[in-house]
């Protein structure tokens, strides 16, 4: 029996499980992109799609990956859309597509910027401006001269309703309506007048991506064109070139060729154009800078609609929206483009071939640059269920700080949220890149002219759409315009790998791991610097020992050295990347120890300039210049020491350590006194002393200088004046640096280095070994405070002249302050500013060179 049965077991399942292998393989190999196309007219359309390779689904089927629409679609509907599936509108375009809100919009950005926005004819919105066009009329009469309008209705379209009047005074102030100057001396062909139909791709508005497609429809009048005069006013085919109006006369030609008809190409008239010996690349480039100051204007809308209606969706993801616009130009006599209208559904209507070539190229070239996949819908839900899950057991988000928290551990949380930041971000612009490496590659007919490949031109725009949110979204949109001016979202993938690596070595240095070595080992790690670097630090030990330090003999004092260079290799804290550090250190030893430790040796007062370091870098200092012809005043030889050992101690200190331990320790080195006798010291000083010492503080700072690693004072003093001269160009660098690179600690420690050295001279000018006492010293610890404020912006507002100023806390406050007070924080001020400019530049100088030491080398990201 068993013998029996099995022949039929297996030729019962053998069959089953092979359908099934064939159905799931039959699945996998026919994946299709589908597109809903019931709500569009124009066959080409669905010749195109046919073209792609898409499938037509259901009419009601609202979950094909393409849909498409003739008109504009209502924001819930995009509100519902899945992240894999794309819709040809976006929402909050019509900002820009009707007349009446395209003039209301143009009219702001032209008060703003006036000199950009030269392109389009004035316009008057009635019944609003009904007042202003009238006074505007009575003007011309007086200086006896007479223009000709143009009225169109606000939402109009095809050409119904447009009329030409030359007697403004008699036109009644109507709902809906706006009226234009009409632009009475056009460029003609042939003695006719014409337009352009330029066709503009938008595929995201976060970020912005706008193509030009390098072809359309010259569309012409169908009667000879003569100066708008009271006899020809009503002849619209001489005026109007719409071809829903010119196509009704009898004149209307319908030729099969590119170079005859009422209708030609842009192609032919970029020939036409070289033909005649006129400028095409200037031509194309002024429609360029027309479509993208257009779209400017309407990028704070459409971005804010856009975010309404995708809450959930990350910033920098696939736009399920895109459009295709049909702006329409006219040019004037001096080929100047002039802005008429914005069709946000120009129509696709092939009654020519002519029709039928450039609109197919257009639709056809959209799609491919779109990139529609047929992985997209698995990918998608894949990635919700993946998001699902994260939510359900809080994988991937950084904890939440429990109240009570260490500074340890809230340091760590910082570094981690920051961590998380740069992380996402990076993930974005990676994303960005394989979109334009695919956008390069099927690109088409069509041009990328927002971002633009021009630095300067991109910078220009950039200005403009901050303009832009500031006139539109004013008041509103607070997280959106925040976003906006953060320095990431201009930051490319190697400055953000540069600020990955730093959060890594922060962390490490944390929590007490050893630091990797990263990148190449610098030159003066090797044996031979090494063995160099022993012998600079045996000599500065000893040169102290020499005045009056206690002298150890040579094993334990080497044994000693070891252990401190050990100690502050695992507690440096530095502004660059670790791979410079022990080159800095060398640097700092041969430039520090070796010139300045015979001065320390003398019991005499100092005669040479004396450097006030702290490590942010560390060759950085501050410098007592002497005036010309004016006396400078010596420190001590005992306060130098004193100043020396300070700032080695701040050098050393760890980024867990507080800055309040900091400053203790700079306080303790310093005073040897205790705070009574010198709260009893100042009470003798009379106010006229005080007047007397504050003016001789004054002098001091003013005389200080900040130095440069390895240059003189004027080759100092020159960088500076470098970078601001080219302030346009090192802006954005130095507010990344600043805003973005350097975290709380490291930003105090730039500023410590102006610090120091104010407190050195308050010490010796007042005489007070204590002076955190003093009236003066808090002035400057509020300052100071006042800098850091926000995680730098106090300072930076310093250089940008923006936001909140660190004097308001002077003229709002009821503390009274003299002139001279004033005067020595301004100088602190100005002194911060130039030790930012500085330690911005000697990080990028060490970046970018080989060594860390020399910039001969041409650096790319520089």
């Amino acid at each position: 029996d068993n013998h029996g049965t099995a022949p039929l077991t297996l030729s019962s399942e053998l069959p089953y499980q092979s359908t099934i292998k064939r159905k799931v393989r039959k699945k996998k190999k026919n994946g299709v992109i589908t597109a809903n196309i019931a709500g569009t007219k124009y066959e080409i359309v669905r010749v195109v799609i046919q073209e792609m390779g898409f499938v037509k689904t259901r009419d009601e089927d609202e979950t094909a990956n393409l849909i498409w629409s003739d008109c504009a679609v209502q924001q819930e509907k995009i509100a519902e859309l899945r992240n894999y599936q794309r819709i040809n509108h976006f929402p909050g375009m019509g900002e820009i597509c009707r007349k009446d809100f395209l003039a209301r919009n143009m009219t702001k950005m032209i008060k703003s910027q006036p000199q950009e926005y030269s392109f389009i004819p004035r316009t008057w919105i009635f019944p609003a401006e009904y007042t202003q066009f009238q006074n505007y009329v009575k003007e011309l009469k007086k200086k006896r001269r007479q223009k000709t309008f143009i009225v169109k209705p606000a939402n109009g379209a095809m050409g119904h309703g447009i009329s030409l009047i030359r007697n403004g005074e008699k036109l009644q102030a109507q709902d809906h309506l706006i009226v234009q100057e009409y632009l009475d001396k056009p460029f003609l062909m042939e003695g006719y007048k014409f337009d352009l139909r330029v066709y503009i791709l938008v595929t995201s508005c976060d970020p912005l991506k706008i193509f030009l497609y390098h072809d359309g429809l010259v569309r012409m009048g169908t009667e000879k064109y003569h100066p708008p005069s009271d006899s020809n006013l009503s002849q619209l085919y001489m005026h109007l070139t719409n071809y829903s109006v010119n196509k009704h006369n009898e004149h209307f030609e319908r030729d099969e060729t590119e170079d005859k008809g009422s209708k030609r190409s842009i192609k032919w008239f970029t020939e036409f154009l070289e033909t005649n010996n006129l400028d095409v690349s200037k031509f194309w480039s002024d429609i360029s800078e027309l479509v993208v100051k257009t779209l400017i204007v309407a990028e704070p809308h459409v971005l804010h609609a856009y975010r309404m209606c995708r809450p959930g969706q990350a910033p920098g993801s696939d736009s399920v929206c895109f459009e295709v616009l049909g702006f329409d130009i006219l040019l004037d006599r001096k080929l100047k483009p002039w802005l008429l209208e914005i069709n946000r559904a120009p129509s696709f209507g092939t009654d020519q071939k002519i029709d039928y070539d450039v609109k197919k190229g257009v639709l056809l070239n959209a799609l491919k640059l779109l990139n529609i996949r047929t992985s997209d819908k698995r990918k998608n839900l894949a990635q919700q269920k993946a998001e699902a899950q994260r939510r359900l057991y809080g994988q991937g988000s950084v904890k939440k700080l429990l109240p009570g928290s260490s500074d340890w551990e809230k340091q760590r949380h910082t570094l981690e949220r920051r961590k998380q930041e740069l992380k996402e971000r990076l993930a974005q612009v990676r994303k960005q890149i394989s979109k334009e490496e695919h956008e390069n590659k099927h690109m088409g007919n069509y041009r990328r002219i927002y971002p633009p490949d021009d630095k300067t031109l991109l910078e220009k725009y950039e200005s403009l759409l901050a303009t832009a949110f500031q006139t539109f979204l004013a008041g509103r949109a607070a997280s959106l315009q925040r976003e906006m001016n953060n320095p990431l979202k201009r930051m490319k993938e190697e400055d953000i790998l540069d600020l990955l690596e730093q959060c890594e070595i922060d962390d490490e240095k944390l929590t007490g791991k050893c630091t990797r070595q990263r990148g190449p080992k610098p030159l003066c790690s090797m044996p031979e610097s090494a063995h160099s670097l022993r012998k600079t630090k045996n000599h500065s030990s000893d040169s102290s020992c020499d005045s009056g330090s206690s002298v150890s003999e040579s094993g334990e004092e080497t044994e000693k050295e070891d252990h401190n260079e050990k100690k502050e290799k695992k507690v440096s804290y530095d502004l660059e990347e670790n791979k410079y550090k022990s080159l800095e250190r060398s640097g700092k030893s041969n430039d520090h120890f070796s010139k300045e430790s015979p001065s320390y040796s003398s019991p005499t007062p100092s005669t040479g300039p004396i450097r006030r370091s702290v490590s942010c870098p560390r060759s950085i200092s501050i410098l007592t210049m002497q005036s010309q012809g004016a006396e400078q005043r010596p420190f001590s030889a005992k306060a130098s020491l004193q100043m020396q050992r300070t700032s080695s101690v701040s050098r050393s200190h760890s980024l867990s350590r507080s800055p309040s331990s900091a400053r203790f320790s700079q306080t303790a080195t310093l005073g040897t006194m205790n705070s009574s006798g010198s709260e009893s010291l100042l009470q003798q000083k009379t106010k006229e002393q005080e007047v007397a010492l504050t003016k001789e503080t004054l002098l001091l700072i003013n005389d200080l200088r900040v130095k440069f690693p390895g240059k003189t004072n004027e080759e100092s003093e020159l960088i500076i004046e470098d970078i601001m001269d080219n302030w346009k160009y090192h802006k954005t660098k130095v507010s990344s640096y600043w805003l973005v690179k350097l975290d709380s600690a490291k930003q105090r420690k730039v500023l410590d280095i102006v610090r120091t050295s104010v407190r050195a001279v308050l010490q010796h000018v007042w005489k007070a070994p204590d002076i955190e006492n003093l009236h003066l010293y808090r002035l400057f610890n509020r300052v100071f405070n006042r800098l850091l404020w926000s995680h730098g912006q106090g300072l930076w507002n310093c250089f940008c002249n923006s936001g909140s100023s660190w004097e308001t806390m002077f003229s709002k406050g009821s503390e009274a302050v003299t002139p001279e007070q004033l005067q020595c924080c301004q100088r602190i001020v100005q002194l911060c500013k130039h030790c930012l400019l500085v330690v911005y530049k000697h990080s990028t100088d060490s970046r970018g060179s080989p060594t860390g030491m020399s910039h001969s080398w041409d650096d790319t990201r520089y």
